[in-house]
């Protein structure tokens, strides 16, 4: 069972959400909350696994909470759900530690599919979101260095949302050697983390 905190502003939202989602298959929705600051104080308390975030907010907005969530309460996933698909949000959140981006218009089956993989640590994207931030990392490093065969191997198996664990009882390598090929990765590839890697490897064919 994936449990799940729904954050919003506008209540119909909120609740139409937290409805949908609590009569889906394998999903339980623990609490919902109206701003970012209400968000964190629920997380705390509720600990859920993914926390469905709206980006703009009164007070303390989506992305302000997202960090707020890495600090107090760094088990749970975060998710931005969100009409928004402008690239300075999507940036934005995932630089503050969001696990994904997708837009309110996801139909409620997909979205309870997304969670739950969200939930394991699979990097969840709106295609249009995915197309913006493939833009940002193509302008950030035109000639990224070339990968081996076997960082393209564990780069395919990080897209899958494997865990260094996983990986290395995969490709029967340690967990120390995976944790070194994926900090390579990230280093020849110009990337910030796993989520990153992810979407590369999702935007450029290698899954």
């Amino acid at each position: 069972m994936t449990r799940v905190l729904v954050v919003d502003d506008q209540r119909l939202i909120r609740e139409g959400i937290a409805s949908l989602l609590g009569l889906q298959p394998g999903i339980e929705v623990v609490g919902t909350a109206a701003d970012g600051r209400e968000a964190v104080e629920q997380a705390v308390a509720l600990t859920p696994d993914v926390v469905l975030m709206d980006v703009r907010m009164p007070g303390i907005d989506g992305v302000e909470a997202v960090a707020l969530l890495r600090r107090h309460a760094p088990t749970c996933r975060v998710v931005m759900l969100t009409t928004f698909d402008d690239e300075d949000y999507v940036v934005r959140s995932l630089r503050a530690g969001a696990t994904g981006y997708l837009l309110k218009d996801l139909p409620s089956q997909e979205l309870a599919a997304a969670v739950k993989l969200a939930a394991v640590g699979v990097a969840q994207f709106d295609p249009a979101a995915a197309a913006r931030l493939t833009a940002v990392l193509s302008r950030s490093d035109r000639h990224p260095e070339p990968l081996t065969v076997r960082e393209v191997e564990v780069l395919r198996l990080v897209a899958a949302g494997a865990t260094n664990r996983e990986i290395a009882e995969r490709l029967y390598l340690s967990e120390g050697t995976v944790k070194n090929h994926i900090s390579r990765i990230l280093t020849r590839l110009g990337l910030r983390d796993r989520t990153q890697a992810a979407l590369y490897a999702q935007s450029n064919g290698l899954v």
